[in-house]
């Protein structure tokens, strides 16, 4: 099987000659620390860490055009300082918020999970509807050019002849708003003037849905990811009830597009808590979740018990046991990877962005384990 099929086959409850290697993936922080741990320089973490375990090279893909900035405002805001006091800059970045980051940092790190960077939100652009006519809503204009690449059909030619995967990710209802508004100011908002709130829900809906169509006319992606981090610890962020009367007749439209195109995962990303959302999004019509964050009280073996095949998953193995290594990094792994990789609908791996405190040698130890379990060595 190649790598599309491979992936396919798994996320679907399908069989697949061996389940995909996903052990998670760094940030910049994270590499630096591998560097002084055994990882050598200007290598390629990931094709070391092929050689390391004696895995003949698994190309993680090809370079497949990505289409996501379809999904982006145009035009941006201007990006740019407004003021450096304390060792930290403010900034008006690219989405109209006010943001204060360390000057460690560029700007660029506010927008990218490039690295676990701590950012602080003075101001975001949209407060009441004026601010939303005036400054956002044209900003989304599905006909604006631009929105797909200027040679789309070369684009689809070489996406229609891939072996690897293609995936589309789109910032979801909850996710999308709070960027225009801030989560304190959108959660107001819901109580105080639902109806501004199912505008621009609704907004968001249609917009999506006009750019996904020509996309999905030429071309069918293997996954479609939809970024909605909407959970904390032990809790979502807004009650199971908020998201029916808010977001769920997005979800539904959508998945109900992606479905009749031959999208065969549709997947839903939320960091936090997940247990009280599952059965909301499984009936909105996704069939996959990540990450599963063990420390947000996740237990993605319960899941798998109490949902079935309504739900794959990807991730699922908890970071902090991954950093201790031995015997508590296996004894998680064993909890979670042998029972549901049995059942199918399952690439296991790192539950969020692989920290710096799990250090080089844990990796390779964590990764060597799951490469055995996964079928690659």
């Amino acid at each position: 099987m190649n790598e599309r099929e491979r992936y396919r086959e798994t996320l679907t409850f399908g069989k697949p000659d061996k389940v995909p290697f996903s052990p998670g993936w760094p940030r910049e922080s994270t590499l630096r620390a591998w560097r002084q741990q055994g990882l050598p320089e200007g290598v390629d973490w990931y094709a070391y860490l092929m050689e390391q375990l004696g895995i003949a090279y698994q190309k993680r893909s090809e370079d497949l055009p990505n289409l996501d900035a379809a999904f982006k405002m145009i035009p941006t805001f201007e990006e740019k300082v407004l003021e450096h006091r304390d060792g930290h800059y403010i900034v008006q970045d690219w989405m109209g918020a006010i943001t204060e980051i360390s000057d460690e940092y560029d700007v660029t790190y506010i927008r990218t999970a490039k690295d676990f960077v701590t950012r602080k939100w003075h101001r975001f652009p949209v407060r009441d509807r004026q601010e939303w006519q005036e400054k956002m809503a044209w900003r989304y204009d599905p006909n604006q050019p631009g929105r797909l690449p200027g040679d789309f059909d070369a684009v689809v030619e070489k996406l229609n002849r891939r072996e690897t995967v293609f995936q589309i990710t789109i910032p979801g209802p909850f996710w999308q708003m709070r960027e225009w508004c801030g989560m304190e100011d959108l959660c107001m908002l819901m109580h105080d003037d639902p109806g501004f709130v199912q505008e621009m829900a609704s907004t968001w809906q249609a917009f999506v849905l006009r750019v996904l169509d020509p996309i999905l006319a030429r071309v069918q992606p293997d996954i479609v990811m939809v970024n909605e981090d909407m959970a904390y610890k032990l809790h979502s962020m807004i009650s199971p009830r908020m998201a029916r009367k808010f977001l769920l007749p997005a979800w539904q439209e959508w998945t109900a597009l992606l479905s009749s195109a031959g999208c065969p995962v549709i997947g839903i990303d939320s960091d936090g808590y997940a247990a009280e959302l599952l059965p909301l999004w499984i009936e909105a019509g996704f069939n996959c979740n990540f990450p599963m964050e063990v420390a947000a009280g996740n237990d993605i073996v319960l899941a798998r018990r109490t949902f079935g095949k309504q739900m794959a998953f990807i991730g699922g193995i908890d970071k902090r046991a991954i950093a201790a290594g031995g015997d508590v990094m296996r004894r998680e792994v064993l909890r979670v990877v042998p029972p549901l990789l049995e059942e199918g609908g399952f690439i296991p791996g790192c539950d969020h962005g692989v920290p710096p405190d799990i250090s080089w040698p844990n990796f390779l130890e964590y990764s060597r384990l799951l490469a055995e379990l996964t079928g690659w060595l």
